[in-house]
């Protein structure tokens, strides 16, 4: 924290560097190996000192690329530059009480600023475009992703044009968004909004404008400063930085696969479909104990219906993170095999797998001690079916008379005889060869 005191001194945080050179190499970026730092001046409550230590004129990473889907296909975005700042307070502002507070926590806290070209031509692609960069971001460890908290926050410069024109509009800035549901909100209030002051014979103005989460709309914040305003300067307490080729080549050689290419090889490698497998690289971990139960389970499509259906509806359930799952994926595959091999029905295998999920108990244990074990002895369930059989005639005679959709009812008699434990198949087959 940094309240501006007298004699207080910046100091290089090494690890935000650190971070910066992992998140240009990963976004394609040229890595500056001299980057310089500024000061950029301005008076506002959140910011003790009156200016901000940034990176103007020469950021550490430059001319960078994030290919993202779009309703029209593929898209690459480019990336203008990456670079290293120090964060000012928060503003929080209580209506109801008529007064603002200001929170400065985390005042001179380092922070990764991402800046984009104008390439993205509506909310739902500056949605995809943020979901891709946390990803990413999560993926090579320098950001949780967290929105809610502020680990991972978006500003939107929002401008529009006539068709047919190439020159972009006035812009303003788009600030509070904090969930990618109300970046495209805000996006799409303001691209109205803007369009609404034109076509009305208005001009729209330079300013930044605050997401109002309960009006649904924008409101004005503060009139938006161009470059010049802010009074940039050489910062005199911080020397040039100098990234050495030892410090790029270990980032280059500790970055790990990332979504979009572990997106492609889980299609390609599994057999999953793009829904299915973009899920799954949703979570690095959900991906990382996909393919470790992956390496001796060979029905991949199934072992990715048990991913996407049942482990999903769990976590988020009963909450949790695929990092701190309770059972192995020797445990998992394990209830899986016992499904395969008909010794528990599909269902009775749910049963199973939730209780394992909450307790971590070995499935063996948790069959063994709840009955669940399926009754597939043909002699066994062959009697069960002579019984059924005697025991109905008429339905028997219906059966025979073409009326096919009775045979449900013969399945039926046989599982509540075995309270619903009878192999399916084995019942279906010595009903379909008793009835003729």
């Amino acid at each position: 924290m940094c309240l501006g005191l007298p004699g207080v001194l910046p100091v290089l945080n090494r690890r935000v560097v650190e971070f910066a050179v992992r998140t240009g190499l990963a976004l394609s970026c040229t890595i500056r190996r001299t980057s310089v730092w500024s000061r950029k001046n301005y008076f506002y409550p959140d910011l003790p000192k009156g200016y901000q230590i940034t990176q103007y004129d020469r950021p550490i990473c430059e001319f960078g690329k994030l290919k993202i889907d779009t309703s029209s296909g593929e898209k690459e975005v480019r990336i203008r530059r990456i670079h290293m700042e120090e964060d000012a307070g928060k503003n929080v502002h209580d209506p109801a009480a008529g007064r603002s507070l200001v929170d400065l926590n985390r005042a001179g806290v380092p922070l990764l600023e991402i800046v984009t070209e104008p390439d993205l031509s509506s909310s739902e692609e500056a949605a995809e475009y943020l979901k891709a960069l946390r990803d990413i971001l999560v993926y090579i460890g320098v950001n949780d992703g967290n929105m809610e908290e502020g680990s991972f926050r978006c500003d939107a410069n929002v401008s529009v044009m006539r068709k047919g024109s190439t020159t972009l509009g006035q812009r303003t800035e788009l600030k509070n968004m904090n969930s990618f549901r109300f970046v495209r909100q805000a996006i799409d209030f303001e691209i109205a909004r803007q369009v609404e002051v034109i076509e009305s014979g208005g001009s729209v103005v330079l300013e930044t404008r605050l997401w109002d989460v309960q009006k649904n709309e924008t409101r004005p914040m503060r009139s938006k400063e161009e470059a010049h305003d802010y009074r940039y300067f050489p910062e005199p307490d911080l020397p040039p930085l100098h990234v050495s080729e030892a410090l790029i080549q270990q980032a280059a050689a500790t970055l790990p696969e990332l979504p979009r290419a572990k997106l492609s090889r889980l299609q390609s490698e599994y057999g999953l479909s793009s829904y299915e497998a973009k899920i799954l690289c949703g979570e690095v971990s959900l991906a990382d104990y996909f393919e470790r139960c992956a390496r001796n389970y060979r029905d991949y499509k199934k072992l990715a219906n048990w991913f996407l259906g049942e482990l999903m509806r769990l976590l988020k359930e009963e909450g949790g993170l695929v990092s701190t799952l309770k059972f192995t994926p020797e445990q998992f595959l394990a209830l899986l095999n016992f499904v395969d091999r008909g010794e528990i029905s599909p269902n009775s295998g749910k049963e199973v797998f939730a209780e394992m999920f909450r307790t971590g108990e070995d499935p063996g244990k948790i069959i063994s001690r709840k009955g669940l074990t399926q009754v597939s002895d043909a002699g066994e369930l062959e009697k069960l079916v002579d019984e059924v059989i005697a025991k109905n005639p008429g339905e028997v005679q219906k059966y025979k008379a073409g009326k096919t959709q009775v045979f449900g009812f013969f399945v039926g008699q046989v599982m509540r005889a075995v309270k619903g434990r009878a192999n399916p198949a084995v019942v279906n087959e010595l009903l379909k060869r008793k009835l003729g």
